[in-house]
């Protein structure tokens, strides 16, 4: 049985709580986040962007530049494109290059989600990108057999998430510079076959998915760094 009286406090109660209104709040774009100062021991955190190297034959630096990165067929973590946030780690690469063959770029890359691989044999070793992993890294010291130096080694699955911004070492000043220059003017103006939007080459990697923001209506690519709705 009720009581009148407390039926009476509870009205009361729930009469004096003002009524409460949400306020809208509007966001429209993004920006991707880089992290500079991270130390590489530390784990990439998913969807950052991170200053990497890579090292590779003088030989075939123009073509990368130019026509971006390919996917090597195989390797310890499988195929991508095999990179380092620890510059002398890129410095042993090629194995067995004379040093005047040798190039080490600077890069930036969008890691997307992360796959850590800390033990030998690791059951996504190689089928990371096929479980869902736009990349993979390999803690320093972690134990990995394959990896004498014990320092850290990524994998990236699309090259299209890896863009070159520099030279880093390379034994001719001239060579370097004239690469440099190279550099900058794509990266000012796009490759040959790049997307409109992002300004990446995609002659390797198929065209970007381009699409109208949902906010501003303008053309967006989801791989551009930035974007800002003008309203």
């Amino acid at each position: 049985m009720r009581c009148k009286s407390l039926d009476f406090i509870f009205d009361l109660y729930f009469q004096q709580i003002p009524t409460m209104e949400l306020e809208e709040i509007t966001f429209s774009g993004w920006t991707a986040i880089e992290e500079k100062n991270l130390h590489a021991g530390e784990k990439p955190k998913d969807e950052k962007v991170y200053t990497m190297y890579h090292g590779t034959f003088l030989k075939y630096v123009q073509h990368i530049i130019t026509s971006g990165f390919q996917r090597s067929r195989d390797g310890m973590l499988g195929s991508g494109v095999y990179v380092s946030r620890n510059i002398d780690k890129a410095k042993c690469y090629p194995l067995n290059a004379d040093k005047k063959e040798a190039v080490v770029l600077k890069l930036k890359v969008r890691v997307g989600k992360v796959k850590k691989i800390d033990i030998d044999n690791h059951p996504l070793q190689k089928s990371w990108h096929q479980n869902g992993y736009d990349s993979c890294w390999v803690p320093p010291n972690c134990g990995v057999t394959a990896i004498k130096s014990g320092r850290e080694e990524d994998c990236v699955w699309d090259p299209a998430r890896i863009v070159v911004v520099d030279v880093a070492c390379c034994l001719d000043d001239k060579t370097r510079w004239d690469l440099r220059k190279q550099i900058r003017g794509m990266n000012n103006h796009g490759a040959k076959d790049g997307c409109s939007q992002c300004h990446q080459n995609t002659s390797n990697t198929g065209s970007h998915p381009i699409q109208s923001c949902w906010t501003c209506t303008n053309q967006i690519c989801p791989f551009q760094k930035k974007h800002v709705c003008n309203k």
